[in-house]
């Protein structure tokens, strides 16, 4: 292994120091900061109006892809979307108005996606959020599992066919290190026992989006489209300032900027090398455990009951 190998793999085992800028910052000095062109494709980044999203559309946008913007303010969309022409020069953006929490809004943006673009190379699944009390939709599901998991499930299945359609294709799912403290819980996906914690409902659902990313490469193996997790470490976003502030009161200094907790999802996007690795989770584009604790270690009857669960729920049978 080379010095600057083993050095990645000295700061993964600290955790802390992996997640940080200064992880960020001692990986990236071996990197090729040159991606490819993405000229002539077409990246769906949804959560596209703050934080990673919008950073991840802005750099796309820049390498020149066509970018949809999904999110839920038409108004934040068309600001983002004048941002981004403005810094890049890049005129093939349009924004997408929904909220993935709703299945009903899911499965109409999925529509009006299909309508509109002949081809989709690549899908970042990017939209989250950490909420700190226990909430239902509409349509009754608790949010944190409707909004980082169950729509992500929905829109990814509904847009398979197009992005088989336009292979070589990715899908990108936005995870977070959070995931590592947690087990799935499929027979309590909606959080309905015992007290509410944001923290841990958040990190559930992501955990289950990282199983999520293994099962759909196991599917969709030798179909032309790789499917892969990442997370960002952590980043001072948004999202970050408004649900854990106290976090990132004692953390700032050490917070990635928008853009270096970002880097990887590009990286999946644009790279030549992330085109020929599927169901994997990364970090600071290298693949990582997905497991630190064996307590966390889902079964395999667990994992295909998380997908006919989400399946159940969004009235689906993919």
């Amino acid at each position: 292994m080379t010095p600057a190998g083993r050095l990645d793999d000295l700061l993964d085992r600290t955790v802390v120091g992996s997640f940080t800028n200064v992880g960020h910052a001692v990986r990236s000095l071996g990197w090729n900061d040159e991606l490819p062109s993405m000229h002539g494709k077409v990246v769906v980044v949804t959560g596209a109006t703050s934080g990673l999203g919008r950073a991840a559309a802005e750099w796309l946008a820049d390498l020149g892809a066509g970018v949809r913007l999904v999110g839920r303010s038409p108004d934040r969309l068309e600001q983002t979307r004048e941002h981004i022409r403005s810094a890049t020069g890049n005129h093939d953006l349009v924004g997408y108005a929904a909220d993935l929490s709703s299945m009903e809004q899911v499965r109409r943006l999925a529509g009006e996606l299909l309508e509109a673009e002949p081809r989709i190379d690549v899908l970042v699944n990017n939209a989250g959020a950490l909420i700190n009390e226990r909430r239902e939709t509409e349509e009754g599901n608790e949010l944190t599992l409707a909004t980082n998991l169950l729509g992500h499930f929905l829109l990814t299945n509904l847009l398979i066919p197009r992005l088989e359609a336009s292979a070589p294709a990715r899908i990108i799912n936005v995870s977070s290190g959070g995931m590592y403290t947690q087990r799935i819980r499929v027979r309590d996906l909606q959080y309905a026992r015992g007290k509410y914690n944001g923290s841990m409902a958040y990190a559930r659902a992501k955990r289950g989006q990282v199983i999520l990313t293994e099962l759909w490469a196991e599917k969709l193996a030798g179909r032309g489209i790789v499917v892969n997790a990442m997370h960002p470490g952590w980043a001072d976003t948004p999202g970050v300032e408004k649900s854990l502030p106290l976090f990132r009161k004692l953390t700032r200094p050490f917070l990635r900027t928008p853009k270096q907790g970002t880097d990887t999802i590009v990286w999946l996007a644009a790279s030549r090398e992330a085109a020929e690795v599927t169901g994997r989770f990364w970090l600071d584009r290298r693949p990582r455990p997905t497991h630190r604790l064996r307590s966390t270690v889902e079964d395999p009857a667990d994992r295909e009951a998380l997908w006919d669960a989400l399946n159940r729920l969004a009235g689906t049978d993919f």
